[in-house]
């Protein structure tokens, strides 16, 4: 700083101007804060010459000596101004109080630091919740929608398909539970009413035989001993269901002895002994069974219609 004030000391004429004279006071201002930066570094000085008597006077006379030392001719009105000025803390920055406000203006400044990294983490964000929006929330707003129609729908062509009340009493009690739900905005739970529906239509529209399995390597009827009941014995034939198309089926069958529902292909039914030693007599005869087919599920009905004796307990493996 003493070296910039030589520097304008240097560079004005003798002879005084317009131009001189309005750069004048911006001269003495810049004079005046480098007075105060030499006092700020010398605390030593300060701080005795403040103190004692005739401290102003004093401490004018040493910055005039140190100037001069210097080269340079700082005029005492100037001194005085920076005396004055370190006097009063004109020229030293204090900062602000801390504030929520001062908080956010340093956050702000120091902006590309954590800039970059909060606006990937806000495009995740975003990209996440866009997903969830159209692949999740969407469809299944849709799908809440569609759910009195689609229940009204099966519940329809349930009546127009059965041939009993039995079917059409059961998906009546589905049908005003499933309402209720809806009413409720219970939507899990209406929807598995629809899926009980569905269920008793698609059970009505099958049609199929159930013939006892007669291929070659593949058993036609086991018997298994019950665990209640270790003297006894169950016997079963093992049953396909054919479609008109000549198409085996798989259907949910429920297992009698851990009472489990699998979805099989075949499955084991039990019938009497009779029944059972018959079969394996027209089996034995010439390796074919000439009454395969024990039952025939009609369409528009629940049940199937059995050709055999047979309590309608079934096994699923064996």
């Amino acid at each position: 700083m003493a070296e910039l004030s030589e520097e304008i000391a240097t560079a004005q004429p003798a002879t005084g101007s317009t131009a001189d004279d309005e750069r004048a006071p911006l001269d003495e201002l810049m004079q005046a804060m480098d007075v105060v930066d030499t006092l700020r570094h010398s605390e030593s000085v300060v701080e005795r010459e403040l103190n004692a008597e005739g401290r102003r006077a004093r401490l004018i006379d040493r910055l005039r000596d140190i100037y001069r030392g210097q080269g340079i001719e700082v005029s005492d009105a100037v001194l005085e101004q920076g005396v004055q000025a370190l006097e009063e803390d004109r020229f030293s920055y204090t900062p602000p109080p801390e504030t929520f406000a001062t908080r956010m203006a340093r956050m702000y400044v120091r902006r590309n630091l954590w800039g970059k990294p909060v606006a990937l983490l806000l495009g995740i964000i975003l990209i996440a919740l866009a997903g969830y929006l159209f692949l999740v929330k969407l469809p299944q707003l849709r799908e809440q929608s569609a759910l009195p129609e689609s229940i009204n729908n099966t519940f329809g062509q349930i009546v127009q398909i059965a041939d009993s009340s039995t079917a059409t009493d059961q998906a009546q009690i589905l049908l005003q539970d499933a309402r209720s739900a809806i009413d409720q905005t219970d939507y899990p739970t209406a929807n598995g009413h629809r899926l009980e529906l569905e269920e008793i239509l698609q059970n009505l529209q099958s049609e199929y035989e159930l013939r006892v399995l007669a291929r070659p390597n593949e058993s036609s009827g086991v018997w298994r001993v019950p665990s209640i009941n270790p003297n006894a014995r169950n016997y079963y034939l093992i049953v396909e269901a054919i479609d008109k198309n000549g198409d085996r089926l798989r259907l949910p069958i429920e297992n009698e002895e851990d009472g489990k529902v699998r979805s099989v292909s075949k499955w084991g039914i039990r019938v009497e002994l009779a029944t059972f030693e018959a079969v394996q007599a027209d089996k034995r005869d010439d390796g074919i069974i000439q009454g395969d087919v024990i039952g025939r599920k009609q369409r528009g009905k629940l049940a199937l219609d059995y050709l055999v004796p047979t309590t309608g307990d079934t096994i699923t493996d064996w």
